[in-house]
C-alpha cells in the first residue's frame, strides 16, 4: 500500500531542525513578536540588528503554520497587477508596492547568505501566461505597464512559450527576469538560531491569551500564565490575526499543493530555471524544487474550516493533475506529497503594516496575499522605521482602514 504525505512538503523534507522551549516563568523585553512563521522571524533579525531586546512567540510549533504550507515561490508581482492597481491607489502607490517586492527578492538572497542559511535560495525567472485567449488584452497592457516603470520584462508568444517551455494552452505571456526559490520553512529556522547566538529570546506551543495595552508599553499573559512585559508587541500571525482585529479586513482562503517526482532532471527540465503563473481565477501556480521535484498548487477555495479544507485534498489533487495534464501531455509527475493550507487575500492585493488605532503600542506585519514573504521583507524596513520614530513610504497604502 502506497500512501501520499499529507503533511506539507517543507515538514517532511526537513523534519525536526530545532526544538524551542514555552515560556515557563514571566518575562520582559524591549520587543514581543507573536508568530513564529517567517514573518516573525524576520522582524526579529530586524529588531535584534537594531539593538533590541526581543521575544518570540508562537501558539504552535515554530514555522508549522502558514509558512510550512507555502510554496516559497518568490515573485515581485502583486496579485492585483500593476495597470489594475494603479487604477485603484494611485500611480506612486502602486509602483512604490511594484519595486519594494522587486527589491525584496535579492535583499531576502543577501539575509540568507548573511546567516548560512541551507534554505537553497535560487534566483530564476518569472513567466505569467495567458491561460485563455480572452486574457490576451489585459495581460499585453499589464506588460506595457512594467516596461514602461523600467521593470525587466519580455513578452513571449505562445510559439515561443512551447518551444521554449513545451507547454500548450499558453497564449502568451510576461516573462520577467526577477523572481527566486527558497525552502523558507528552513530560512525561518536558520535565521532564529542565528539570532539566538545575539541574544533572541524564542518560546513555542505557548499561546497569548490576552493583552493589556498600557500608555508605556504592554502586559500579554500566557495560557499558562505567565506573563511578558515589552515596550512593544509586534503581530506576525497571518490570517489568525483575525482573532484579534474584529473587522472585516481580510478574506480567507485555502490553497492546495503537491510536489510530485519528475523526470526530465537527467535530461534538462525546461522548467528548473522559471516560476509560472497563470490568469485563470483562481491561478495555476508552478516551480521544481532544489530536489528535482516539481511543485505545483491553486485551487483556492473560500475556507470555512480546517476539517472541509483537508477534506477536499483528494479531489483538488486531481484537478491539479489534470491541469498540468493539459499543460504538459508529456511531462510525467508522480505525486508524494499533497497539502492544504490557508491564507488571507485583501481587496488590493497589499498587506497590512503599521499601527491599527484600537491597539496602543501594537505593530502588525500582516503580508496576505500571493507576496506574503516579499511584503515581509519590506515590513522589516518599515517596522524598523516606525520603532524609530520615522516615517516609511509606503505607510499610507499600506495601513488598515484604507
Amino acid at each position: 500500500m502506497k500512501l501520499k504525505s499529507s503533511e506539507p512538503f517543507w515538514l517532511v523534507k526537513n523534519g525536526i531542525i530545532a526544538s524551542y522551549p514555552s515560556v515557563k516563568q514571566d518575562l520582559e523585553t524591549d520587543i514581543l513578536i507573536v508568530g513564529g512563521g517567517i514573518t516573525g522571524s524576520l522582524m526579529a533579525h530586524q529588531c535584534i540588528q537594531d539593538g533590541y531586546r526581543v521575544i518570540l512567540t508562537d501558539r504552535r510549533e515554530i514555522a508549522h503554520g502558514s509558512t510550512s504550507a507555502s510554496t516559497s515561490m518568490l515573485q515581485y508581482e502583486i496579485d492585483t497587477p500593476l495597470y489594475r492597481l494603479i487604477d485603484m491607489i494611485g500611480e506612486e502607490g502602486a509602483v512604490t508596492s511594484y519595486q519594494a517586492c522587486f527589491e525584496a527578492i535579492g535583499h531576502l538572497g543577501e539575509i540568507a547568505a548573511s546567516v548560512r542559511s541551507h534554505c537553497g535560495f535560487e534566483a530564476k525567472q518569472s513567466l505569467y501566461f495567458a491561460a485563455f485567449k480572452k486574457d490576451l488584452p489585459w495581460l499585453e497592457q499589464e506588460f506595457e505597464a512594467r516596461h514602461k516603470y523600467g521593470f525587466p520584462v519580455h513578452w513571449l508568444s505562445e510559439e515561443v512559450i512551447l518551444s521554449e517551455y513545451e507547454m500548450h494552452h499558453a497564449y502568451g505571456g510576461i516573462l520577467s527576469e526577477q523572481g527566486a526559490s527558497v525552502d523558507i520553512f528552513r530560512l525561518t529556522h536558520d535565521l532564529l538560531q542565528h539570532n539566538i547566538a545575539k541574544g533572541l529570546q524564542v518560546y513555542d506551543q505557548t499561546n497569548i491569551e490576552e493583552v493589556r495595552y498600557k500608555r508605556n508599553g504592554i502586559e500579554a499573559r500566557t495560557e499558562y500564565g505567565t506573563k511578558i512585559k515589552a515596550r512593544k508587541i509586534v503581530y506576525c500571525n497571518g490570517y489568525e490575526s483575525t482573532e484579534t482585529i474584529k473587522e472585516s479586513f481580510v478574506r480567507l482562503l485555502s490553497t492546495y499543493a503537491l510536489v510530485g517526482e519528475c523526470f526530465e532532471a537527467d535530461e534538462g527540465n525546461t522548467l528548473k530555471d522559471t516560476l509560472f503563473w497563470n490568469t485563470a481565477d483562481p491561478y495555476l501556480y508552478m516551480r521544481t524544487t532544489d530536489d528535482n521535484r516539481l511543485l505545483i498548487g491553486g485551487g483556492d477555495e473560500d475556507f470555512v474550516n480546517a476539517q472541509k479544507r483537508d477534506h477536499l485534498i483528494p479531489a483538488k489533487e486531481a484537478k491539479l493533475r489534470k491541469q498540468l495534464e493539459r499543460l504538459m501531455p508529456d511531462y510525467e509527475l508522480r505525486t508524494d506529497f499533497t497539502w492544504a493550507g490557508t491564507f488571507g487575500a485583501t481587496k488590493d492585493g497589499l498587506p497590512y503594516i503599521g499601527t491599527h488605532p484600537d491597539f496602543k503600542n501594537a505593530y502588525f506585519v500582516l503580508g496576505f496575499g500571493g507576496n506574503g514573504i516579499t511584503f515581509s521583507v519590506t515590513g522589516m524596513q518599515m517596522l524598523s522605521a516606525y520603532l524609530k520614530g520615522q516615517h516609511h513610504p509606503l505607510n499610507h497604502f499600506f495601513r488598515f482602514r484604507r
